[in-house]
């Protein structure tokens, strides 16, 4: 019976509903299907298969069937039948049987695969019919190939002495397909199967049974598949050689004087490739008792000679002591000449500490400084773009005594207008020089002994400077800047990342004789196997720098990093611009992602837009986006979440769901939209956002109800649930209130801390020095939990000093000062005693 061609669409689709119901599960391997009574010879055989493919990039794959007889073939891929738009058939027959033959080919993307979101693997199966019945291919998987950049792990250099054996460990980046391994030998191939001495484990370890001279090379492990080809750092092998002496010579001749000698060297091997040099002389000598030596000595001329030396010596000696006396003469009178110089005392300040009451001893009283000096710097120490003029003066004037906060005393002596001008504005709790030069992300201040503090609000960024940090009779002018990545060039390589703002503090070469504390939010989530961390600085020739490798056995000591969850405090004795670089060391390295809804507070027209910001999560990206969309006329709209984002190369997707086609319609003409990988990893693009589009069917349309999801191509994602008024609804607004830290930008003096000064003074007079009890500040370190490093407060003047200034960094300006009374308390030091001032101490 003829069918028309336009039933035949119809009844096949009931054929393979019911061969679906009658299918059951799918297997791997061909299976045939024959109609009851039907000759099981006509049943549909493959002369092509689908095989297993992999996706380069972005090109599609693919996947070729061809069976006979066959009168329909379609493909099935992860149970879903393909269109039959997407088929593309050729038919012929077979020449020598003349049964019908089909050949059918289909095309599959890199995004079909990526929609199954690693749930399970895809693949695809083609099912082919004939009057006998039907048979099913066996399943082809279609896999994403890539292969990442870092090494699990690379080879070490090494030193090995001749004929030791050599294991050089490598394991290739992670990759689909596997990658194979090989090693190059000074960028020669090495061929175990042309070196018997060579081979290479399973484990993809090359290993050398016995070194030899040869082998000293430089060796990389390559790894490479169908996508990348990856090397990893080259490791120099040394093979060395120590030294061996050769047989001694022969004696020589009786000398005159005695004696015979023998020599040997170091020959027997000679030294190579930095090897040991041979221990002992390689000379020998010993008296002799030939004919030639008897008597030799006894002569008058002999005696004669020996005289003669001896007055010479003599002589020798009374001269040099005559010379070292006209010396040490002129000296004397060369350091009397510096003693009345007043270049020795000028910018000196002595400070006295003593009881200041007979009956309490325990009392301090630091006594006030009335010296004053002036110093002139003219320019910068080191040439930069920013903060403020290259010239500008710093005046070590009248300064205040350091009393308790709020109590200020003045101290002068032949005070002059402008001095009096500048203790009036300094003697207040709160100072701030208000400069034209300033923008929101910039703050000034100016600082003597007494320390003090720069704050950007509503950043957390802020500069420490602890009391001495600057030397006594000077008073420096101190900036504080937050740049925006694109002003700032700062290299990134390889997989590198910026995790932090970049900051200025300066001006740069200022002498400082403590350390100040840089304090900036970042946005990786610190793990010692998942990231390598750099602190960059950037010199005054303005190339970048690593000063400090988080986590290294033997740290910097003139830097030193503490790393928490979301901020980071960097000690450093010189100032200058400096920024905190990720590079991923796996792909579990993941920083955090701040996602923000915004649409418009007022809406005058048929179309909304709502913005969704991906940006770092810190303090200072949350501020450039909350004032810019304050000037957009933007209100938050959802409750902000935070996604990890990996560094696994696959991009950033946002969709939006579930609107109601009644109320509303989505001007996205595609399914999602994507922001790329790179754009989010490098960390120096800023406000990256995708805004959807959605139309009002009614201008009195006001309630809003959707979904809207944000995830990384196989990895982790978030979905927020939008119900709301687009003209009353204000409740997320406050979420996102710029609140003031510190109330103004600059403090200065004892204001600026939560320790009281002569307490502060007290608890490190106590801690400083070694107890054999453990009651020092090593116990205080590992109580408030910064014993990470011990050998860098170790290293300073007074590690209890290095504590508390961390303390004060990490608590403003609501730390609980009981708590640390606590800490010190549990040391078994007095907790009334250190943490009393009487009033006559104020």
């Amino acid at each position: 019976m003829a069918v028309r061609p336009g039933l035949w669409p119809a009844l096949l689709g009931i054929v393979l509903s019911a061969w679906l119901r009658g299918s059951g599960a799918q297997q791997s391997a061909t299976v045939a299907n024959p109609v009851p009574g039907a000759n099981p010879d006509l049943l549909p055989h493959f002369l092509v298969e689908p095989e297993d493919v992999y996706i380069v990039k972005n090109k599609p794959v693919l996947l070729v069937c061809k069976a006979v007889p066959a009168t329909q073939i379609f493909f099935k891929c992860n149970g879903e039948w393909v269109r039959q738009v997407d088929h593309v058939i050729e038919r012929s027959t077979d020449g020598s049987s003349g049964l019908p033959t089909m050949e059918v080919r289909i095309n599959v993307s890199r995004q079909q695969v990526e929609k199954v979101f690693g749930l399970e693997e895809y693949w695809c199966q083609c099912v082919a019919w004939s009057s006998s019945g039907t048979t099913k291919s066996q399943k082809a998987y279609i896999r994403i190939a890539y292969l990442r950049k870092n090494f699990e792990q690379e080879p070490l250099a090494k030193e090995v002495s001749l004929e030791q054996g050599i294991v050089l460990p490598c394991r290739p980046p992670e990759g689909i397909p596997p990658a194979e391994v090989e090693w190059l030998r000074n960028e020669d191939l090495v061929d175990p199967s042309l070196d018997p001495n060579v081979y290479i484990t399973r484990e993809h370890s090359l290993v050398v049974r016995q070194a030899r001279l040869a082998d000293t090379a430089n060796y990389t492990c390559v790894a490479k598949n169908i996508v990348a080809r990856r090397r990893s750092a080259s490791a120099a092998v040394i093979v060395y050689v120590d030294g061996s002496w050769s047989p001694w010579s022969k004696w020589s001749a009786c000398g005159l004087d005695c004696t015979h000698w023998r020599s040997r060297e170091c020959s027997d091997p000679a030294p190579r490739n930095g090897g040991e040099e041979c221990q002992g002389a390689d000379l020998d000598s010993r008296n002799c008792t030939s004919d030639l030596c008897v008597h030799t000595a006894s002569g008058p001329e002999d005696v004669a000679l020996y005289v003669g030396l001896i007055a010479v010596a003599v002589c020798l000696v009374l001269l040099l002591l005559v010379l070292i006396l006209v010396y040490c003469r002129k000296k004397e009178g060369l350091d009397s000449d510096v003693a009345d110089s007043s270049i020795l005392t000028s910018g000196f300040q002595p400070v006295s500490i003593k009881p200041s009451k007979a009956d309490n001893p325990h009392l301090l009283t630091i006594q006030p400084d009335l010296s004053t000096t002036t110093t002139t710097y003219q320019g910068s120490l080191c040439p930069r773009q920013d903060g403020p003029s290259p010239k500008f003066q710093l005046t070590n004037g009248h300064l205040l005594s350091p009393l308790g906060s709020g109590r200020h005393t003045l101290h002068h002596s032949s005070p002059t207008s402008e001095a009096e001008e500048f203790v009036s504005r300094l003697s207040t709790q709160t100072y701030f020089r208000s400069l034209p030069r300033g923008t929101s992300n910039m703050t000034y201040g100016t600082f003597n002994f007494l320390g003090g503090r720069l704050i950007i609000p509503n950043t957390g960024i802020s500069l420490l400077i602890p009391p001495d940090a600057i030397p006594r009779g000077k008073i420096y002018e101190i900036y504080l800047t937050l740049h925006k990545p694109e002003d700032v060039r700062l290299p990134l390589a390889g997989c590198q990342t910026l995790l932090s703002p970049i900051v200025s503090c300066g001006p740069p070469g200022v002498l400082l004789t403590r350390p100040v504390i840089l304090a900036m939010d970042h946005c990786g989530e610190p793990s010692p196997d998942s990231w390598s961390l750099r602190l960059k600085k950037q010199s005054c020739e303005g190339s970048w720098e690593d000063v400090l490798h988080l986590g290294e056995d033997a740290p910097s000591h003139l830097y030193y990093c503490q790393l928490e969850a979301s901020a980071c405090y960097v000690f450093t004795e010189q100032l200058g611009r400096f920024a905190l670089v990720g590079e991923a060391l796996s792909v579990a390295a993941a920083k955090r992602l701040k996602l923000l809804l915004f649409a418009p507070v007022a809406c005058t027209s048929l179309e909304y837009n709502i913005r969704v910001y991906c940006l770092h999560d810190t303090h200072d990206a949350l501020k450039e986006v909350v004032q810019l969309e304050k000037q957009l006329g933007g209100q938050l709209i959802q409750e902000p979440r935070v996604l990890h984002f990996k560094d696994s190369y696959h991009n950033l997707r946002l969709s939006i769901h579930d609107v109601p086609s009644s109320l509303w319609k989505s001007k996205l003409l595609v399914s999602y939209q994507e922001i790329p990988f790179y754009h989010i990893w490098n960390g120096t693009q800023q406000y990256l956002h995708c805004t959807f589009t959605l139309e009002r069917v009614s201008p009195s349309t006001s309630d809003l109800a959707c979904k809207l999801w944000v995830w990384q191509v196989e990895g982790g994602g978030q979905s927020f649930n939008i119900n709301f008024s687009i003209t009353k609804d204000t409740r997320f607004a406050e979420l996102l209130a710029l609140e003031s830290e510190g109330g103004v930008p600059a403090l200065v003096g004892p204001s600026a801390f939560k320790i009281p000064f002569l307490i502060r003074q007290k608890i490190i007079s106590s801690l400083d020095p070694p107890c054999s009890r453990g009651a020092d500040w090593r116990t205080l370190a590992q109580k408030l939990h910064l014993d990470s490093h011990l050998s860098f407060f170790a290293s300073k003047p007074s590690p209890t000093a290095m504590i508390l200034n961390l303390w004060e960094a990490r608590h403003f300006p609501n730390g609980n000062l009981s708590q640390l009374a606590a800490a010190v308390a549990g040391l078994g030091q007095p907790d009334a005693g250190l943490f009393t001032v009487s009033e006559a101490e104020c």
